[in-house]
């Protein structure tokens, strides 16, 4: 018998889940600063709210976009400023869902984390932490809480596809990430675009969920892009997690060759995939298995792969199973005609899973990126894109802050 499960955390986090669900629609947000009635030209930004060193805007009036900027201190303070009542809300959702999961699995999910944590904080970079105990401070939780909302993704374990020259339609990168991630539990709620404009490091843009500093689907100011898809190798956590090295991917590199190589020197957690596009045409995709003799495998357009169902010039991609094989029909009944427009219709069902949380096109050489998230019944696949150019939301921050 495992009694640990019956202990009082456990207790707590399933009230926590009924109470979350049942006060849904009470949640209020808690901002320091008055709502602003005013909105940039031509960005489809509007300001909602700003404070020392972050603002946060709507999105055509539709989703979250955070702009933080500064130190790792003043950024992790900002964002629990501004985005303390969502943060509040995804942290219910998250550890009454985990709860719920510990019964099922016979594992606590709290010992788990809290084992990852203990694990991978030797590889993460020191300012990633103190961004995590400035935002554990701004909204007076424990820091462990705000590590374990950090480190969650390590216990739970998508599809990306990139194409160029004479795959894409006028001969761009269109680079498309597709997110099959737990939609079930509401993540979606709390969905927030953050713009992070760290000093000394490149800025950039993350699809992301408030209270969250890592990454898993972003594009930086030089324009390489990254996006990945989850695989087994729970357990694997002597390295760094996926997301922290996603996030240094973006704030120290600046082309798909520099990323590869970053990968290629740290301790990895897990196994993983990954799908990278930079502004000067380089596309790779990336199979990621820590701890085995070669943890990096490097996959070039063209390129077969024993786990892909084929290849084609001026393509890479990862995916699993049925949804590789849609996703490469896809393909070769589009290529040389695919334009965001494309790319978006291409990437629906089969090749998103019914639990599709996000979706989002880059397009590395010019800032932009088209965005959908899931509703509350429907995948993200399903639902209306929105576009934000991350030039565009750097400037709207210097004129607004």
């Amino acid at each position: 018998m495992r009694i640990f499960l019956f202990n009082a955390a456990t207790l707590w986090f399933l009230f926590t889940f009924s109470f979350a669900f049942a006060q849904e629609d009470v949640i209020e947000l808690e901002i320091d600063e008055p709502t602003i009635e005013t909105v940039v030209s031509n960005s489809g930004l509007s300001l909602v709210a700003k404070t020392e060193h972050g603002v946060r805007a709507k999105l055509d009036g539709m989703r979250d976009v955070l702009v933080l900027e500064g130190s790792p201190e003043e950024m992790g303070t900002a964002h629990g400023r501004l985005m303390k009542g969502e943060i509040e809300f995804l942290r219910a959702r998250i550890f009454a869902a985990a709860a719920v999961a510990s019964l099922q699995k016979g594992e606590s999910f709290i010992e788990q984390t809290d084992e990852a944590v203990k694990r991978t904080k030797p590889f993460v970079p020191k300012r990633f932490y103190r961004e995590m105990d400035a935002l554990a401070e701004s909204l007076g939780y424990a820091r462990q809480d705000v590590y374990r909302l950090n480190n969650f993704m390590e216990l739970f374990h998508c599809s990306g596809v990139a194409v160029k020259g004479k795959a894409s339609k006028d001969g761009r990168v269109i680079h498309a990430r597709v997110l099959d991630y737990m939609r079930e539990i509401g993540l979606q709620e709390s969905s927030t675009i953050i713009v992070f404009i760290p000093d000394n490091k490149n800025a950039w843009i993350s699809v992301s969920y408030s209270g969250f500093v890592g990454t898993v689907t972003a594009m930086n100011e030089k324009g390489l892009a990254i996006g990945e898809m989850g695989g087994g190798g729970e357990g694997k956590w002597d390295g760094l997690p996926m997301a922290f090295m996603m996030r240094r991917v973006v704030e120290e590199c600046e082309t798909v060759d520099e990323a590869i190589e970053l990968m290629k020197s740290v301790p990895l957690t897990c196994d993983y995939y990954y799908v990278l596009s930079d502004a000067q045409g380089n596309l790779a995709a990336i199979e990621a298995i820590a701890e085995t003799d070669s943890p990096v495998v490097v996959l070039r357009p063209g390129e077969e792969h024993t786990k892909l169902p084929g290849a084609l010039d001026d393509v890479v991609y990862v995916s699993a199973g049925s949804r590789a094989q849609a996703l490469y029909e896809k393909l070769k009944e589009n290529y040389g005609q695919i334009d965001v427009e494309t790319m978006q219709q291409m990437i629906k069902r089969p090749v998103a899973m019914n639990s599709n949380l996000h979706d989002v096109v880059f397009t590395p050489e010019s800032l932009d990126l088209w965005h959908a998230e899931a509703g509350k019944n429907a995948p993200a696949c399903d639902e209306p894109y929105l576009h934000i150019n991350l030039k565009e939301a750097i400037q709207f921050y210097m004129e607004n802050r």
